[in-house]
């Protein structure tokens, strides 16, 4: 399977999430989202390269983004993917009234081109309380949130696969039972498959990170198959020149790996 590295500008579609809040606050949470413009999924927008940063800041090797951290294998015909992670918890930030967002998925396609195919859940601090949702999304049309309560702790399972001419994304709460099924029509390109920790686009720019607990993604597939992760497959989010979202090395069945928010790798997954 040949790997590369993208160098193209993704656009995105605008769209309103709707999220399941963990707290109380005044107004519902789709008039808080709304409040701080629509939330969309893009693309990966490549960061500098690595020659434009400071030697104590340098983004590592071999991709890095602007909103995507994560793992992204790339090629011709991917057809299928699955991943599974536990939902991180938002911790708060010191201003308790600043709004934050973070996206956790599976897809195909957006890695090197405008089309996407994904299926994930929402991590956000908004109105100051944590808020969580899962959604799916085939750009360019808007997100559609899954009416489905998700907490901090839940292990989520995505499957995305082609049909013909309908694909099936399935989303599944390993914890609470819940599953939701849809099958739409889908015409990508297929040149990539991603598991990525994502900062979305809100208002059309793309929003602060939320500070999440260390995600852990397992179980991951392509083509019904171990994508056989390597260090190469792997990209950080980048922000002003500094890091703020890394991947761990993969673990040792090399389908599944780590992210945490900041600059420091976490391990690798025992698993």
């Amino acid at each position: 399977m040949r790997r590369s590295v993208a160098v193209l500008l993704g656009s995105c579609t605008a769209s309103v999430l709707v999220l399941t809040s963990m707290g109380g606050l005044g107004g519902s949470p789709e008039a808080q989202a709304a409040s701080v413009g629509a939330v969309s999924h893009a693309p990966m927008i490549p960061a500098p390269g690595p020659h434009r940063f400071k030697a104590a800041t340098a983004a590592p090797a071999p991709w890095s983004s602007r909103n995507w951290s994560g793992y992204a294998v790339t090629g011709t015909g991917f057809t299928s993917v699955t991943g599974q992670w536990t939902v991180p918890t938002v911790i708060a930030p010191k201003r308790k009234r600043v709004s934050r967002f973070s996206s956790t998925w599976v897809g195909i396609d957006g890695f090197n081109n405008t089309s996407l195919i994904q299926a994930g859940t929402e991590q956000d601090w908004l109105g100051g309380v944590a808020q969580y949702q899962a959604w799916w999304e085939i750009l360019p049309d808007p997100e559609t949130a899954i009416t489905m309560t998700v907490h901090p702790g839940d292990v989520m399972a995505v499957s995305i696969t082609q049909g013909f001419p309908d694909w099936t994304i399935t989303v599944s709460d390993q914890t609470t039972g819940k599953t939701f099924t849809t099958t739409p029509t889908y015409s990508g390109s297929l040149t990539s498959a991603e598991w990525i920790q994502e900062a979305p686009t809100v208002g059309n720019h793309i929003a602060a990170l939320a500070h999440d607990s260390t995600v852990v993604f397992d179980l991951a597939t392509v083509n019904g198959s171990s994508p056989a992760f390597v260090k190469a497959d792997s990209g950080t989010m980048v922000k002003h020149r500094k890091v703020i979202s890394i991947p761990s090395l993969p673990n040792p069945a090399q389908d599944g790996f780590a992210v945490a928010f900041g600059k420091v790798a976490p391990p690798a997954p025992i698993i």
